[in-house]
């Protein structure tokens, strides 16, 4: 008889481009993590206010990168994945998280952590227009520093005050239903990205 070991789910880490922390990203991407299937874990990093303003200066003092920039790239190489969600400020993604993308973006000893990293870009925002242009300067950014970024399904929610309650749970179904596509179709991108992960794998035959 031969029996079958699986491998554990796939690990995505989750980062909103914003440091509110009640932030419509950060309840877009908890939403996510109630979506998403049992395949992926989804982790939201917590940590983004860490990261100081990227300077030369301190990079040459500090080669590995200040301690939030090593917890950063740390997350980013642990995780299969990374979905960023990002506002959208004055028509182009906010500085903090191009900030963050240009810390990730340098040499350093562990290695560039975006490069042929699988990601996903979505994003919230308040105002009817959804984020579309914010992503498509984050896509920017990522295909420069060699991520392999998912091209479809795109996700803009507008209006996204009225997409969630007080407590910041989703309530719009359709926006939860979009999201479930999303983190699906992230599973299948990584699956083709790294197609050997998550295969099953036969164990010793055992005879009776």
């Amino acid at each position: 008889m031969t029996t079958f070991h699986t491998t554990p789910a796939r690990r995505v880490l989750c980062l909103a481009g914003s440091l509110r922390r009640d932030s419509w990203n950060r309840r877009l991407l908890q939403a996510a993590v109630a979506q998403a299937p049992a395949t992926l874990q989804l982790d939201v990093y917590d940590a983004l206010s860490a990261v100081p303003l990227f300077d030369e200066d301190l990079e040459q003092r500090e080669p590995a990168g200040p301690a939030g920039v090593q917890a950063l790239r740390a997350a980013i190489a642990a995780a299969d994945g990374l979905i960023i969600a990002t506002p959208e400020y004055n028509h182009a993604m906010p500085g903090v998280l191009k900030n963050a993308l240009d810390w990730l973006s340098r040499e350093s000893p562990a290695g560039e952590v975006l490069s042929e990293k699988p990601v996903g870009v979505l994003g919230a925002s308040s105002g009817p227009w959804g984020t579309r242009l914010a992503q498509a300067s984050l896509r920017q950014v990522l295909h420069t520093c060699g991520a392999l970024v998912m091209p479809a399904p795109t996700l803009f929610v507008a209006n996204a005050a009225s997409r969630f309650d007080a407590g910041g749970a989703l309530t719009d179904l359709a926006i939860a239903q979009s999201l479930q596509d999303f983190t699906l179709a992230f599973e299948r991108w990584m699956e083709r990205m790294a197609p050997s992960f998550g295969r099953l794998e036969p164990a010793a035959v055992a005879t009776h």
